[in-house]
């Protein structure tokens, strides 16, 4: 006998997922508790496993439709059994097509007038502009006009030869064919991304304060470290490690507020930003402070493997105390206003290290400068602690054995 098998509840709180694949094909004989299909949440692309031994009858969501928890995922039966076909079309929802979706318009629409008695039976001639002037509305002529374009060169395709702005906007492209806008529903991690940014700027004043760090030693140091560890050595983990100590010297950075409650963090989970085709994703490095240098660089280069890779589990994202963003990696050598994570109290934002003119000794020199930019929430942190924050890390980033040593 078909047994349904539903969305089952797969985190806290979620209410739904993405299909991402289907491990298994509709015919195709699987095993149970073997991979059935992956699903993507707001945290994680996750396997989901057969309940059961059998023949995939019926899958109840293409790749990149969303399931909710509870509804018919999946369908497991027999070899020679049939999965009937009203059950499937109560299952898949009905799309309407768009003019029966979008409905009739509030203001109404301009009816076609009637052909005269006297007409004939010819088609119309479309009436051309008179007196020579192309036939348009004002916005449309001061879009023309800020253009430079000459209305008089451009083919109308509105009613009697009227120019549109897609006409202007097709005569500028080359193409005589108007431009259409195209329209895309957004992915399960970008869906999430987009709640999780826009709850955190909505709920949390931010304020960013800006440092500028020489980072001859800093650099320096990286290279001497990779040469005698044999191994890579990516900058986050020595912007974690001269992070940690302000951390533990100013906790209100890596504390949270609900309410009137406000919550010092006991462990320092780092998070480090990592950029993947889908969109921003932050793992966590947990209890940063007990690793080294080796072991953060092993954890950062593997996290970031896995997030590319869309493999990040739901533990790899959970307990994030304080966030390290690395937009140098990325190409950005500039200053930027990070949005910190909800849950959070600040982040940090380090840009590409550059040679720029610094005065040294009283005489202008070219120097290597990177760029800090420091997000906090203001109810927890005012002015001059994020001021002390900055300069404390900079004495660390510029002096290195500050934090080595430690």
């Amino acid at each position: 006998m078909a047994f349904e098998f539903k969305m089952p509840d797969i985190g806290e709180g979620l209410a739904d997922g993405e299909v991402v694949r289907w491990v298994i094909e509709v015919g195709d004989v699987v095993e149970q508790d073997a991979s059935l299909v992956e699903v993507e949440t707001d945290k994680a692309v996750m396997v989901i496993p057969a309940p059961r031994a059998g023949v995939l009858l019926f899958r109840g969501g293409d790749e990149g439709s969303i399931v909710k928890v509870g509804e018919l995922l999946a369908v497991i039966g027999e070899a020679d059994e049939q999965w009937p076909a009203e059950a499937q079309a109560a299952t898949v929802p009905t799309v309407l097509a768009p003019e029966e979706e979008q409905g009739r318009p509030i203001v109404g629409t301009l009816e076609e007038a009637a052909p005269s008695r006297s007409s004939s039976s010819s088609p119309p001639t479309p009436s051309l502009p008179t007196r020579g002037r192309q036939l348009a509305s004002p916005p449309t002529r001061k879009h023309a006009k800020n253009l430079g374009v000459n209305l008089a060169a451009v083919r109308g395709t509105g009613p009697g030869g009227r120019v549109l702005r897609t006409d202007i906007d097709a005569h500028l492209s080359g193409s005589t064919v108007p431009v259409e806008d195209t329209h895309t529903r957004l992915s399960g991690r970008r869906r999430a991304i987009s709640e999780h940014l826009s709850r955190s700027w909505r709920e949390i004043p931010h304020v960013t304060a800006f440092e500028s760090v020489r980072a001859e030693g800093l650099m320096a140091a990286r290279r001497v470290l990779a040469e005698r560890l044999g191994e890579q050595v990516p900058i986050e983990a020595l912007l974690i490690r001269a992070v940690l100590p302000v951390l533990a010297a100013m906790p209100e950075f890596n504390s949270c507020i609900e309410g009137e409650t406000v919550t010092r963090r006991g462990a320092y989970n780092i998070g480090v930003s990592v950029d993947t085709p889908e969109g921003l994703v932050v793992p966590v490095i947990h209890n940063a402070v007990a690793k080294d240098v080796r072991r953060l660089s092993f954890e950062i280069l593997s996290l970031a493997e896995k997030a590319k890779a869309r493999k990040l589990e739901r533990a790899d994202q959970e307990g994030l105390t304080f966030t390290v963003s690395n937009i140098g990696a990325i190409g950005g050598g500039n200053y930027g206003t990070p949005i910190i994570p909800f849950g959070t109290a600040a982040i940090l934002s380090v840009g590409r290290a550059e040679k720029s003119a610094v005065v040294e000794n009283d005489c202008l020199v070219v120097g290597l400068t990177m760029p800090l930019s420091l997000s906090y929430d203001h109810r927890l942190i005012d002015g001059g602690t994020g001021r002390r924050f900055l300069a404390q890390l900079r004495k660390n980033l510029e002096e290195p054995l500050y934090f080595l040593a430690s």
